[in-house]
């Protein structure tokens, strides 16, 4: 696909600042000329193309912005190119796998990411979703660029956060099962992203001006295009502004409890309210499963129907797969989320390929910023699933924030838009609070070397505002309780 498959670009930190000549792009020479003025000149070494951040404020970005990593590379391969952050202390590289990636929600960080593709002469799509643009780049060559019309929602599985993905297949015409309309030229990239044109019911009627988005929508005559141009493994930008921050301040305080590890904290502005032992390591149990349906819901196709066969060596509460041959992927998220089926968790990973899948459990908690984090399988059967109060809160966050449909589905097990999509009835939801009626989202689990665990969103009434609030528990031999006495003590802490 790439003709340079030796050659890599590399953001440099201010410590490699040496002013060097450029080989010009084949871009406008306004936007080269602008480019230039911020980004200095680079020099071609044996194998090597350089191009320096854009100034003392660019680089103390990128220091802030990915945990003192201050330097980005794209080493370009056979198939794409593989972005990596090095280390400015140890010169140690790490690799960036493919998928959601919060850094590039950033402006600078984005723009420097998409010139430095531009410079190396990759061809890629760039997404950019404040702007409503897409572009398409041949060998670095600007050579289509057309307005988005509609995208997912956010928070719904169509919606594309910021990041780095691979198109991952072509089709001339794909029928969406959850919005019953055909898509033409769609071209889809990590699991269930699509850039589409207009769509279409099954009748040929084309869908109203009042239509939910489903992906990304272009004119027809750009989206057939691009989908003549664009190839397999071709790299997709996508650019979304960070969300807008929560104003909103609490005073804090830790109660008295005897659970050893408690977190009660705003999902939007990220204030605790009250926690002990953040840091600390344990158990989790079945909380994985909400890592679990992250990684199902960014590299699995959630609108399709999957082989079944029944693990044989993992027990579920309710076993509901042993009759079947086939399920939708939508429906062993309910079983997932809501039953919390460990047979649903093998099933989900087993589609992508067992060990692939936990791998890609841990490099989504990296990308999540969860250090303290491992996983092992993909149920949390195991007692290696271990994570911490912070790291908990911080996936609790990232799927209110991208993948809200999640929680969603946790509370209401019947969750469904369409005929056909909900394939159980009558499932029987763990997660509830008794004794709680302002449940909006949350999982539970339970293990001898865990305990009683759980991450639960509550809305709660607070100096006259509605917040919602999640209380994460580890360790505990009291679950209820405990949320309910947390609950309680931020009502009454909080109520003026």
């Amino acid at each position: 696909m790439f003709e340079k498959t030796d050659q890599s670009v590399r953001l440099l930190s201010l410590a490699d600042d040496q002013p060097n000549e450029v080989i010009g792009s084949l871009i406008p020479a306004s936007a080269r000329r602008a480019r230039r003025r911020r980004s200095r000149t680079a020099k071609v070494l044996t194998g090597t193309v350089r191009v320096l951040v854009s100034t003392t404020a660019a680089a103390a970005f990128l220091f802030a912005l990915i945990s003192g990593y201050g330097l980005v590379s794209v080493k370009e391969q056979i198939a794409a190119p593989t972005i990596t952050i090095i280390d400015p202390t140890t010169s140690s590289e790490v690799a960036l796998s493919y998928g959601p990636l919060d850094a590039l929600s950033h402006s600078t960080f984005f723009s420097e990411t998409r010139d430095a593709f531009i410079d190396e002469g990759i061809s890629f799509v760039e997404v950019d979703m404040d702007e409503k643009l897409l572009r398409f780049f041949i060998e670095g060559v600007l050579v289509e660029s057309a307005p988005i019309t509609s995208f997912g929602e956010d928070g719904s599985w169509f919606d594309a956060p910021s990041g780095l993905y691979q198109v991952e297949k072509k089709e001339e015409r794909e029928f969406s099962n959850v919005a019953q309309v055909y898509l033409p030229r769609a071209i889809v990239f990590e699991g269930n992203y699509v850039i589409h044109g207009t769509p279409s019911y099954p009748d040929g009627s084309p869908v109203g001006p009042d239509f939910v988005g489903v992906g990304i929508r272009i004119e027809d005559a750009a989206a057939e295009k691009l989908f003549e141009s664009v190839k397999i493994d071709m790299p997709v930008l996508v650019h979304q502004k960070p969300k807008e921050g929560d104003s909103f301040v609490y005073e804090p305080t830790v109660p008295t409890l005897e659970t050893p590890h408690y977190l009660i904290a705003d999902v939007e502005n990220g204030a605790v309210l009250a926690a002990s032992d953040l840091d600390s390591a344990v158990p989790i149990a079945s909380l994985t499963k909400l890592m679990t349906a992250v990684v199902a819901s960014e590299k699995l196709n959630l609108d399709s129907r999957v082989d079944v066969t029944s693990p044989t060596f993992v027990e579920s509460l309710i076993p509901r797969l042993k009759e079947r041959t086939s399920v939708s992927m939508y429906s062993l998220l309910q079983l997932l989320l809501v039953e919390s089926s460990n047979e649903a968790a093998e099933v989900i990973a087993n589609e992508y390929g067992k060990e692939a899948f936990v791998n890609e459990m841990n490099s989504k908690a990296s990308q999540v910023g969860m250090v303290n984090s491992k996983f092992v399988d993909p149920s949390g059967v195991g007692a290696g699933n271990t994570s911490s109060l912070n790291d908990l809160f911080k996936l609790t966050q990232y799927i209110h924030t991208n993948r809200h449909f999640i929680f969603d589905i946790t509370v209401d097990g019947e969750l469904s838009t369409i005929d056909g999509m909900n394939e159980f009835s009558g499932l029987s939801n763990f997660n509830d609070v008794e004794g709680l009626d302002n449940f909006v989202g949350g999982k539970v689990g339970e293990t001898s070397a865990a305990g009683q665990t759980s991450i639960s969103l509550h809305t709660v009434k607070i100096q006259g505002s509605d917040r919602t609030v999640a209380v994460i528990l580890l360790g505990s031999a009291h679950r209820g309780d405990d949320v309910r006495a947390l609950i309680s003590f931020v009502e009454e802490r909080f109520k003026r």
